[in-house]
């Protein structure tokens, strides 16, 4: 099932935020069963709440990592002729496939748990 909801035309982090519709529609009623509950948040709530955050930061992160090694690289290349417009262009597509890739991971391991769930 995850390969027929998944695109194949998106890059390769982008293609598991498909997913997300499905994880929040298999996550809502396991939310509102504990939202009966008097204990506040917990188990599917914190878990749902505390990963995003997870997420953002680890993103961050890679993000930052990203550019720091695009910076170390930008004028060897340059000096090797390569254009600096492209040279920049690239870093910032890599910068940002590195900061979804932490969140897209999440979306489709949520996705493969909550699936085993809810059958």
């Amino acid at each position: 099932m995850l390969k027929a909801i998944v695109g194949s035309g998106l890059p390769a982090g982008a293609q598991n935020f498909m997913l997300a519709p499905w994880v929040v529609a298999l996550r809502l009623p396991i939310m509102a069963a504990e939202a009966q509950r008097d204990t506040g948040w917990s188990g599917e709530t914190m878990r749902a709440a505390s990963e995003k955050m997870t997420a953002a930061f680890e993103g961050m992160l890679a993000a930052q990592l990203s550019l720091v090694g695009s910076t170390l690289t930008f004028w060897p290349q340059v000096l090797a002729g390569r254009s600096p417009s492209t040279v920049t262009q690239m870093a910032f597509q890599r910068a940002t496939e590195a900061a979804i890739r932490p969140a897209s991971r999440k979306v489709k391991a949520n996705f493969q748990r909550l699936s085993r769930l809810s059958s």
